[in-house]
């Protein structure tokens, strides 16, 4: 009964929230195509061969997370579905998987919206053999769906947070025991917490191992990391990149910049690319020398270019691992705005020490191991300027002593390299799933 509601409300929805998706897509900008076939579950070209093992990231940080899992299942000769909602979701596994594309190994698909149809169909056309669904992504047709084509579902690298369980809980007074039921529908989950593990068990989810977080498993490109260790060198002078603002952060930074006096260069990095030209211009009229990294990257002399420059503007995706390694000191924004944070793990896998603000809901246990550790720093503010400001202070006064920096960089690489492992583990769990699956179906003699 709730699966019929949930369905009848969707439907009776559908026009409001394909419009809260076309609005969304025009805000973070890039092709989403909200209206495609295969976001109803329609697809123009068949799948050839082998039941392929599907892996859903819905966006950016879930592709990236999913990167390390996504090559071992390729280095295995498995064939890969991999579907997303967002487009710089889709953009990004493009880009780390573009050889694996291109081989026909592996294909990107939207995932379909969560209609009966659409979710019947999607399972239709590709009969997964396995489907891996990274982090959070818990759909109830989507689920009920690959129950009925016989799909074991795995939620890996699994995470709920305090607001996220009151949320699912909220959905289950009004619609009974949906969300519930949606996730004892996952055959296994995989949770990155103790913490986690517990939120999951407490809405519904069964068969829960805790595995740790596909986050610290970051595959960094070295050439990358080559490349902005040695700007850096070349530079000369301190770097602090203030990384993944989100929207109405880039006018707090700016604030915070404009009041303050200091030698280091600031990377400022927007996390969407729609608010590039917004952020040029609160820089602009905040009176601030700026240079945009698209007008800076290819120049071979950076030094020159960057004499009385205050700040970059990095204009451009896909460039993180470069940014972090030619910063001394990362802010990592999402946190100083009230949506939870954004991913600390791939600076401190560079040994770049980290500050962050008040807001770090999503990676809270994360953030409270790397204060604790000496490898971040959290801003406790509950006025946002002021916040802003207090990081800008703390990265600018750490330059000041380079041993400490030393220390704290040691500390971060430290950190991370002690939690890795998830993506092993991950796997070990997919084999012995499937080998109990095996051994339950019946013997043809």
């Amino acid at each position: 009964m709730p699966q019929k509601i949930y369905t009848f409300l969707l439907r009776l929805c559908a026009p409001l929230l394909l419009g809260y998706m076309l609005l969304r897509a025009r805000r973070a900008g890039g092709d989403w195509q909200i209206f495609s076939a295969e976001r109803f579950g329609s697809y123009a070209l068949p799948w050839d061969g082998e039941a392929p093992v599907w892996v859903h990231a819905v966006s950016l940080g879930e592709t990236r997370a999913a990167q390390t899992l996504m090559l071992q299942l390729l280095a295995r000769g498995e064939r890969v579905l991999l579907t997303h909602m967002t487009a710089t979701g889709r953009a990004e596994g493009a880009r780390l998987f573009a050889a694996e594309i291109a081989a026909g190994q592996l294909r990107q698909q939207w995932v379909p919206y969560d209609f009966s149809g659409a979710t019947q169909k999607f399972f239709r056309h590709y009969r997964p053999r396995l489907g891996i669904l990274i982090e959070r992504e818990v759909w109830p047709n989507l689920i009920v769906q690959a129950q009925f084509a016989a799909v074991p579902l795995i939620l890996a690298s699994a995470r709920l947070s305090e607001q996220s369980q009151r949320q699912v809980k909220r959905i289950d007074k009004v619609l009974l025991t949906l969300m519930r039921d949606a996730y004892a529908g996952i055959d296994l989950t995989l949770a990155q917490t103790e913490d986690d593990a517990t939120r999951l068990y407490e809405v519904g989810a069964l068969n829960i191992h805790v595995v740790g977080n596909l986050k610290f498993d970051v595959a960094l490109p070295v050439v990358a990391v080559d490349a902005g260790r040695a700007w850096r060198v070349r530079l000369n002078r301190p770097v602090i990149a203030i990384a993944s603002t989100r929207e109405g952060e880039d006018a707090l930074f700016v604030q915070a910049l404009a009041r303050q006096e200091s030698a280091a260069l600031f990377l400022l990095i927007p996390r969407h690319p729609q608010r590039f030209d917004e952020a040029a211009v609160l820089l602009e009229q905040a009176g601030i020398a700026t240079l945009r990294w698209s007008a800076l990257r290819q120049h071979t002399q950076p030094e020159q270019m960057l004499e009385g420059v205050k700040v970059v503007l990095c204009d451009t995706l896909g460039e993180m691992p470069f940014f972090y390694a030619a910063s001394d000191v990362a802010i990592v924004a999402g946190s100083f705005a009230p949506v939870g944070g954004q991913n600390l793990i791939e600076a401190c896998a560079l040994g770049t020490p980290v500050i962050v603000g008040p807001h770090t809901y999503n990676f809270s246990e994360a953030v409270a191991n790397a204060v604790e550790i000496g490898a971040a720093a959290q801003i406790q503010s509950a006025e946002p300027l002021d916040a802003a400001q207090r990081a800008v202070s703390m990265a600018v006064f750490w330059l000041q002593d380079q041993q400490a920096l030393h220390d704290k960089s040691r500390l971060a690489r430290e950190w991370v390299e002690k939690h890795t492992g998830a993506t092993a583990r991950i796997l070990q769990h997919i084999t012995e799933l499937e080998a109990a699956r095996a051994q339950a179906l019946p013997n043809p003699d």
